[in-house]
């Protein structure tokens, strides 16, 4: 039997940086090249919608280019194999997670290849670009399809679902998240009032990282891989894995 029964990994844009998308918080991220009241919130879309279909339209084109890299890899193989549960929630609105043949996986913040119309709240696959000048399939009215994605001062997805496995999970894991959104900022106090073990796998210390348990830091296409090699290798109820380390990357 593993050590641990239930694993919650959550999971940030820093997971998909070396895929070759942009994170949003560096000092040369995506919220240093735009105001996010322009393009990440309902009044944004309200005032000027077409700059918004800009914006995510080209992220829609970014992301498509994209391929999984080996931390995306390394996480849908420790769904696979792991004998316990493992649930993963991320906040990134890319599929390179589904790419990778992930499953039992929570967009907390929606993703980027469905939409969203205001007018009628139908949810529909999309993977073309948005416009004003289209029409929702659902309602038939113009104007009002928005990228089905979570926007600043909007309530994310599945939060009862999410909340329930925190709650539940005796190993959590944060990786590639700068610890200042919330309410993923927040999981891995919950996780450790719980008793959860915590672990942090990041490229530099996050916001939360005095929460954690265990760090190691570096690239995730290097760190994550080698992490879910020890925990598939794990001796059963070895108790928890080798102490913090630091790899600097």
């Amino acid at each position: 039997m593993s050590r641990y029964e239930k694993i919650v990994i959550l999971t940030g844009a820093g997971l998909s940086a070396e895929s070759g998308l942009a994170t949003f918080r560096d000092s040369g991220g995506i919220w240093a090249q735009y105001d996010y009241r322009d393009v990440a919130t309902p009044e944004g879309f309200q005032r000027n919608p077409n700059l918004v279909y800009e914006f995510y339209n080209m992220r829609r084109r970014e992301g498509a280019k994209a391929t999984p890299n080996s931390a995306h890899k390394a996480l849908a193989r420790l769904q696979r194999e792991y004998s316990g549960e493992v649930v993963l929630v991320t906040q990134n609105i890319d599929n390179l997670l589904e790419q990778a043949d992930a499953q039992s996986l929570i967009h907390m913040h929606g993703k980027m290849t469905k939409m969203l119309c205001t007018n009628c709240d139908a949810r529909l696959p999309w993977t073309e670009e948005l416009s004003a000048e289209l029409k929702c399939p659902e309602c038939e009215l113009l104007g009002g399809m928005r990228p089905d994605v979570v926007w600043f001062g909007e309530v994310p997805y599945e939060m009862q679902d999410i909340a329930a496995a925190v709650g539940a999970c005796d190993l959590f894991i944060a990786i590639g998240t700068s610890g200042n959104v919330y309410p993923a900022a927040s999981f891995v106090a919950a996780a450790r009032e719980n008793g959860a073990h915590t672990v942090e796998l990041n490229l530099a210390p996050s916001d939360t990282t005095g929460y954690f348990a265990e760090h190691v830091h570096g690239p995730a296409t290097e760190i994550v891989p080698d992490y879910v090699e020890q925990l598939l290798n794990e001796p059963p109820n070895e108790g928890h894995l080798s102490k913090s380390v630091a790899i600097n990357g």
